[in-house]
């Protein structure tokens, strides 16, 4: 059985207020091709689908060309909500469509089905599991012991009855611990959102969404396929590709990536203006990328971002990097603060107004109201 994994497509994404619409549409015509040439059994989409719980009326006619074109192929697709999307709206129709072979997840309720198909070695059965968090999972199973992330998705797969003689694929959206990240993310504070690898260990395939990154996370058998498309300059050296899963008998799996060339890619450009604007420099730039250019001159550039303009029409973010930035730490502030968790800031902006830093008792106490608040119980 052959399986494409897809996962956070955030389709509506905008970049710095550039909308990535029409570079979303270009990959996922792109993505139809690969489908059609590996000849496909079936399409995982491992959540994320919108890049906002309330998507744009242009996302959900791109999300539902995708998915009508996507069905014409005669296949099955199966789909889970990530932590950027609203469940009840992706779930919406979901009976529906299932006569097209388009499976979605839905609200998680404590009970998740398997869904199977079958080759010739058999049946392989698909688990749809949306992001939870621990006060999900605690809802339906009151009496388990629930404190962690990892406690929660243990307790969910735990009620799935699997069939552990057959094949099993787990579609999750989740940080499981060990995961490469990047700023384009949001991960919780100090990785309290963690799910340990070892509740996966009755699938023969995890098909992880969340992370943008391709990775697998100790084996082959549990794997991030990353998003299709670069979403922040920290994604600069990123390789996007879909993930081709090949399942066998049983414990038979192979995976490989078939890459992904975009509209526009993104890139970082460093240097003096005089260096940018020299024509035997900018002349070996593909002028239309998205860029993010790092100035060296020591002194402002009048009309900076104006005058690159004429030359990379698609320049994104302009900053300087020089002796004065790095003296005020001006150069990359943004990104600081994105690295930084919310218990960070706090303290900062603690200290910052109390003139001293928070006490041991002071930081526990804000860290569990971060957790209730992160999970709805405040």
């Amino acid at each position: 059985m052959k399986l494409i994994h897809l996962s956070d497509l955030h389709i509506g994404k905008r970049v710095d207020e550039i909308s990535m619409l029409e570079d979303q549409a270009y990959i996922l015509t792109q993505i139809l091709r690969i489908v059609d040439e590996e000849k496909a059994d079936a399409v995982l989409i491992a959540g994320d689908v919108y890049d906002k719980s309330v998507p744009s009326a242009e996302a959900v006619t791109l999300l539902d060309d995708f998915l009508c074109r996507l069905s014409k192929r005669r296949l099955s697709v199966f789909i889970i909500s990530g932590n950027h999307d609203s469940p009840e709206r992706l779930a919406f129709g979901g009976r529906l469509f299932e006569s097209s072979g388009i499976h979605i997840s839905p609200v998680y309720n404590g009970k998740v089905d398997a869904l199977t198909l079958s080759d010739e070695h058999g049946a392989v059965n698909f688990y749809l599991l949306p992001f939870v968090k621990p006060a999900h999972v605690r809802r339906y199973f009151p009496d388990a012991e629930i404190e962690s992330y990892t406690d929660a998705v243990g307790v969910a797969i735990e009620h799935m009855g699997i069939d552990r003689e057959k094949r099993n694929v787990l579609l999750t959206h989740q940080f499981v611990t060990g995961a490469a990240t990047c700023d384009s993310e949001e991960i919780s504070v100090g990785g309290s959102d963690n799910v340990d690898a070892s509740v996966f260990a009755d699938f023969d395939y995890v098909a992880l969404g969340h992370i943008h990154g391709p990775q697998n996370i100790g084996s082959s058998r549990v794997r991030y396929c990353g998003t299709p498309l670069k979403y922040s300059f920290s994604e600069v050296g990123h390789y996007k590709s879909v993930t081709v899963v090949e399942m066998e008998g049983k414990g038979e799996l192979n995976l490989r990536t078939v890459p992904l060339i975009p509209r526009h890619d993104m890139r970082e450009l460093r240097g003096t203006f005089a260096q940018l604007t020299d024509r035997a420099y900018y002349s070996t730039i593909v002028a239309d990328d998205y860029l993010r250019i790092i100035l060296t001159d020591e002194e402002d550039v009048p009309e900076a971002v104006g005058r690159l303009r004429t030359i990379y029409p698609n320049l994104i973010r302009l900053v300087y990097d020089n002796t004065r930035t790095r003296t005020t730490q001006i150069i990359g502030s943004a990104e600081d603060v994105k690295r930084k968790s919310p218990l960070e800031l706090f303290e900062e902006l603690y200290e910052a107004q109390n003139n001293r830093p928070m006490s041991d008792e002071q930081r526990t106490f804000v860290q569990g109201l971060i957790e209730s608040i992160r999970e709805g119980r405040a």
